[in-house]
């Protein structure tokens, strides 16, 4: 390049082949802090899934709102990440509806459901 330096930055996207639940964590207690940050509502528990291929995360949002008394915290169909909130017990019941029927009705590959 002429000897010329760029500060250009490179964003590189890696897709998970196949159909797979990749991440599917409950945060039982986040603090205050987390509510924040990332713009929800403090209302007892948030449930932070990610899911392959991205348009997945429409089917477990609706999975998660017909399972248990959650609200949708943030959805995005581009990047299969999906927030949902609620009290512990509704969120812990979405989560695993989602892991499961995504598993059992479409085939994917769940993933383990963790939980701090």
């Amino acid at each position: 390049m002429d000897g010329l330096e760029t500060n250009k930055q490179r964003i590189i996207q890696e897709l998970v082949p196949g159909k797979q639940v990749t991440m599917a964590h409950i945060i039982a207690s986040p603090d205050e802090e987390v509510y924040q940050r990332i713009g929800v509502d403090p209302v007892g528990a948030i449930g932070v899934l990610t899911i392959s291929p991205a348009e997945g995360a429409i089917i477990a949002g609706d999975i998660a709102r017909k399972s248990a008394n959650v609200h949708l915290g943030f959805l995005d169909r581009f990047t299969g990440s999906l927030v949902i909130t609620g009290d512990v017990s509704s969120v812990e019941t979405s989560v695993h509806a989602i892991n499961d029927t995504l598993h059992t009705l479409l085939g994917f590959t769940p993933a383990t459901v963790t939980k701090a």
